[in-house]
């Protein structure tokens, strides 16, 4: 079996893994790169011919895992994709919205190529090319083995990253006898909200193991709740908003089981929250429709009833209610995509808010490198926004305990159930995250790890 590493090596985003095992040509997600020089990276050709690939295995509905699927399909990919049915439902909402951004971005810079005489801008792919990968989902449980042929067999594990989110393992023959490689995902926290731990797996001759937070630790849920509401009440004392930068899918169902039960629990009162973002409706409507993906606590919230004076939630739809939230000076707390400030509504919130000491900026997820969300983190005093140069004067908080992605510990505790010693390829990282986490891999188990350059082939 070869193994070739197309992308998320040395870096966090753009997975994908070629695989070729027993005349099978497979793939292990297929991501769009995000950050600096990602419009080039993303437009590439292809390293090898899309219609050669018999499957593609999806572990989760992230756009750096399954960004670049329409252009797949566009330029001849005629496999399966195999995924979780919750998988399916969200990637299917995902790429309506990544095409969508990405014809409006093409018509915005085509105008101002034709004014400087220059070419049409086409986009990465647009909405007709996303109605043309639908059909070639299959939809597969957790845990259940399923068969591709010539010796090759799989099954998806539950990564409690993201709803429907998986671990994968393949089995494949390798003459005399049968070997396996993980695949691990994203890996998400215990007790993470609404959906359950992950799965732990006992077995494998080869892993490839994600790294996002491989050198440094989380702090606990309870602090991290403490923090934010001590957030909170700062911003609402100082008479400002507070602006939350979410991924649609995931972190912003957690946010909203979080205040649902502050509120329950009488530790906050009279909020109001607007989800700027027609994704995260969407993506919250394909939650609910997969409860079986919930943990005990999240169905039991799920089946009470929720009194009117709980929560006043407001998901915002239309352009004209998003400019007018820019009216609401104070007491908002205003949740809008994407999560690392690289596009979407929150850029317009930030506009506005940005600039405005008594505002408040909660950055509640993973910021990459050269991203808009970064430069704020890392506290440049100015940032560019549509154009315009916007003081960083807001109150800006970094809450990682709300990571959906495992910490170091978590990360080596997932690692800790194998019980032989695999070889282990540390991707999904920066590169010096990757590195280190790595190092410790080989001090803590023994096990020989190794961290991928982008486009390295291995043979196994």
């Amino acid at each position: 079996m070869k193994i070739q590493f197309l992308g998320s090596a040395r870096t966090v985003t753009g997975a994908c893994f070629y695989l070729r095992i027993n005349g099978i040509n497979a793939l292990v997600d297929c991501g769009m790169f995000q950050g600096p020089d990602a419009n080039r990276i993303n437009r590439e050709p292809f390293s090898f011919n899309p219609s050669v690939i018999d499957c593609l295995f999806l572990t989760h509905a992230h756009i750096d895992h399954i960004g670049l699927v329409p252009r797949l399909i566009k330029e001849g990919f005629k496999g399966k994709i195999m995924a979780t049915p919750a998988t399916a439902d969200l990637a299917e909402i995902m790429l309506y919205d990544s095409a969508h951004i990405h014809e409006t971005d093409a018509q915005w810079q085509t105008k101002r190529a034709l004014r400087e005489g220059k070419e049409p801008v086409l986009p990465l792919y647009t909405i007709d090319d996303v109605k043309a990968v639908i059909p070639f989902f299959n939809r597969v449980p957790y845990k259940k083995i399923e068969h591709t042929g010539k010796g090759i067999k799989y099954r998806f594990m539950d990564a409690g990253h993201i709803l429907g989110s998986a671990s994968l393992e393949i089995w494949f023959q390798e003459s005399p006898k049968e070997k396996k490689i993980v695949f691990s995902g994203d890996i998400g926290r215990k007790g993470n909200p609404i959906i359950n731990d992950p799965s732990l797996i006992a077995e494998a001759d080869y892993i490839v193991m994600e790294s996002t937070y491989g050198n440094r630790l989380h702090k606990a849920m309870d602090k991290t709740i403490d923090e934010l509401i001590e957030a909170i009440k700062i911003t609402f004392k100082s008479g400002g908003n507070v602006i939350i930068p979410s991924f649609a899918v995931g972190r912003t169902q957690d946010l909203l089981y979080i205040f649902n039960r502050l509120v329950r629990e009488k530790r906050l009162y009279n909020i109001n929250v607007y989800i700027d973002s027609p994704l995260a409706e969407e993506a919250t409507k394909a939650y609910l429709a997969h409860p079986e993906c919930f943990d005990e606590d999240a169905k039991r919230l799920l089946n009470e009833k929720t009194s009117k004076d709980a929560i006043r939630i407001k998901f915002v739809n239309s352009v004209q209610e998003s400019i007018a939230l820019n009216n609401i000076k104070s007491h908002a707390i205003i949740i809008a995509g994407s999560g690392m400030c690289e596009g979407g509504r929150i850029k317009h919130h930030l506009k506005h808010n940005l600039w405005r000491q008594e505002c408040s900026i909660i950055f509640v997820g993973f910021q990459a490198n050269g991203t808009l969300g970064r430069r704020i983190v890392d506290k440049e005093k100015v940032v560019r926004i549509y154009g315009e140069d916007i003081a960083v004067a807001a109150k800006i908080y970094t809450i990682g305990g709300f990571s959906a992605h495992a910490d170091q510990k978590e990360l080596l505790q997932w690692l800790s159930a194998f019980k032989n010693s695999p070889q282990v390829f540390v991707v999904h990282g920066e590169e010096e995250t990757s590195l280190q986490f790595a190092e410790i891999i080989r001090k803590q188990f023994g096990f020989n790890s190794y961290v991928p350059n982008r486009g390295e082939v291995y043979e196994l």
